[in-house]
């Protein structure tokens, strides 16, 4: 029987937010995002193995805000990398399973409006494809901007927004992220299409939202 893993990459310090508090430990509805998302996937896959990347600055707050919230989700806690590439990475090497079809995704802990219904459709749909992301199609114009600051339009029919979680085969992933790092790199997608192995995509959901901003944030308090 396969096991599930996540692996959640917080270990960012939420600067565009314009506060001191790193945007994954504000309050959403009264409790942390992190652990408002954190709790959103153990309600779609019960049994998870849950790997928590963080910055070295934040884990003493971490555990501080655990007693302060009563949060007792069991989860492992990893420090982040210099870029997001090597927090994932980090976040992999403490994954001991070494089974074939074990399944883990990588997912935003700044992204705790994510579906149940998506994060479940990732998963088995990763069983399949080995490698999954969902996506919404823009439903704005969009414009191609050259390095010289020349703009084109592009057809917004062929442009999806990428979300997360990222839903991958564990050996799949361990393969792509043995490779070097490159800035092109972008997310886990990336990485795993660097090995040439496509992508297969799923629909998500739009109160998805990555928490960047103080609206976001207005946003996600309204959502909830």
């Amino acid at each position: 029987m396969l096991s599930n893993f996540l692996i959640l990459v917080a270990g960012g310090r939420g600067l565009r937010m314009g506060s001191d508090l790193p945007k994954q430990f504000m309050l959403l509805g009264g409790e942390p995002v992190i652990m408002r998302t954190i709790r959103r996937f153990v309600e779609a896959m019960p049994g998870l193995g849950i790997v928590v990347v963080l910055h070295p600055d934040y884990v003493d707050m971490w555990y501080r805000l655990c007693e302060e919230h009563g949060f007792d989700i069991s989860v492992r806690i990893v420090r982040g990398g210099d870029e997001r590439f090597h927090s994932v990475k980090n976040g992999l090497d403490v994954i001991s399973s070494s089974a074939e079809d074990d399944i883990v995704a990588v997912h935003d802990a700044v992204r705790p409006l994510v579906s149940v219904e998506v994060i479940r459709r990732t998963f088995a749909e990763a069983v399949e494809h080995g490698a999954v992301v969902p996506a919404l199609p823009s439903v704005e114009s969009v414009r191609l901007v050259d390095a010289g600051g020349r703009s084109m339009a592009v057809s917004r029919n062929s442009v999806m927004l990428v979300q997360t979680p990222q839903v991958f085969s564990l050996s799949l992933l361990r393969k792509a992220y043995a490779q070097p790092y490159r800035d092109t790199f972008t997310d886990d997608a990336s990485v795993v299409e660097a090995l040439g192995h496509p992508i297969h995509i799923v629909p998500g959901n739009r109160e998805n939202i990555k928490l960047t901003t103080p609206l976001d944030m207005q946003m996600a308090e309204m959502l909830v």
